[in-house]
């Protein structure tokens, strides 16, 4: 669009005086209504009008207090009637309040917005579930969330089997990763006693090195090759060490014994603690020198990776799934700027291999790497940089009105 002078174009539209709207199944605490929220506040920043829709809950206290809008939806359904119910709400919901874009973050939400769109002019965003459904009846009902102008995806590997099953370009996604809270995994916010108590619940005197292996102790996750990992550093003239698997290891008790027998018949036992669940992580990765994610499954977050760098501490982890995408490693990304290692799952040798090297850092190489890691956990998973990221999919949005 021009004004009258053919040589001027007209500003791009920005977010101040846009009306936003999400829709996300419940406003419970759970990590999709907690991202809204920072996203609405994110967008009341820039003069723009929040709105949520979603079924009631304690963070609708919190979105108020903030200065956004509830609106009470029910969203989170596959029942036809209740999607044409919800799609008609939806309808007058963008027509009485003059909403310019839909951002919707749940399966029937997706449906009812779609709907909707066809039949009033807005702009819609969709994101990705983090392991996206790609056969059967539950690929049918997600399809609706490859079909925004823009769709979000947590990380290319969730993006690639929905780009290929539904013809989607990549120029309409945008990965932006799912945020953790970078404030309560903070090494600044762990003090002496809690970093102590956890050390002393496990065992480890002072002296050891820690390596914390989190996760339940299960088959998926790969601790099997833990006593190997042991011996081999042992083998190689390691010392004052202890592989700590953090984790409940009592589900699968079998699999535990076996890990267990493994490491008494390798003669390594005494590098090993079955330790259970801790109910303080950010403590027990404030206690870690190093962390390792020996995954052979690719997992659902891979959380613990961001997690683990958010306090300071380089990580190990398979190169499976979304794992090599939270951390930064070579060829990628430059030898200056590492923040952990890649393994090949299952391998023994090769985590072995990344650890020694972890273990032989001096102290200004090891400092040098826990800034990085602390770095790299701020930018791209705190709940300001997602929101922001997601922001800015609704800015570039409006900007293609003019």
């Amino acid at each position: 669009m021009t004004t009258s002078h053919e040589d001027t174009q007209a500003p791009a539209r920005t977010l101040a005086g846009a009306t936003i709207l999400q829709i996300v199944p419940a406003l419970r605490e759970e990590p999709v209504a907690r991202t809204a929220l920072d996203v609405a506040r994110a967008l009341l920043t820039s003069g723009a009008r929040a709105l949520i829709a979603a079924e009631e809950g304690p963070l609708v206290e919190d979105l108020r207090a903030s200065g956004g809008e509830w609106v009470s939806l029910v969203n989170s359904t596959k029942n036809p009637l209740r999607l044409r119910g919800c799609t008609k709400a939806l309808e007058r919901l963008i027509a009485s309040e003059r909403v310019d874009i839909i951002h919707a973050q749940s399966m029937g939400g997706a449906w009812a917005a779609n709907l909707a769109a066809t039949q009033i002019a807005v702009w819609l965003v969709t994101t990705l579930p983090d392991v996206p459904a790609v056969s059967g009846l539950r690929a049918y009902w997600a399809s609706a969330l490859a079909r925004g102008d823009r769709v979000i995806t947590p990380s290319n590997y969730a993006a690639g089997p929905v780009m290929k099953r539904f013809d989607l370009p990549r120029e309409r996604l945008t990965v932006i990763p799912r945020s953790i809270d970078t404030a309560i995994f903070d090494p600044m916010a762990i003090d002496a006693a809690r970093h102590d108590a956890v050390r002393a619940s496990w065992n480890v005197p002072a002296s050891e090195r820690i390596v914390v292996v989190p996760g339940r102790v299960a088959p998926w996750n790969g601790q099997v090759i833990v006593p190997e990992i042991a011996r081999i550093l042992r083998d190689s003239g390691a010392s004052g060490f202890v592989l700590v698997m953090v984790g409940e290891h009592k589900t699968f008790g079998k699999y535990a014994r076996f890990i267990a027998d493994q490491a008494r018949a390798k003669g390594v036992l005494p590098f090993i603690r079955f330790v259970g669940h801790c109910r303080d992580m950010p403590a027990a990765l404030a206690a870690a020198d190093t962390v390792l994610v020996p995954a052979i499954e690719p997992p659902v977050l891979g959380r613990v990776v961001a997690e683990a760098q958010a306090m300071g501490r380089p990580v190990i982890t398979a190169n499976i799934g979304i794992l090599p995408e939270h951390v930064v490693t070579p060829p990628e990304m430059p030898e200056d700027i590492r923040t952990g290692w890649l393994a090949e799952p299952g391998d023994a040798a090769d985590f072995a291999g990344a650890l020694l090297t972890a273990l032989s850092l001096d102290d200004t190489a090891y400092r040098a790497m826990a800034a990085r890691a602390r770095q790299f956990a701020q930018y791209m998973f705190s709940p300001r940089s997602v929101a922001i990221a997601t922001r800015a999919v609704y800015t570039s949005l409006l900007a293609r009105d003019t």
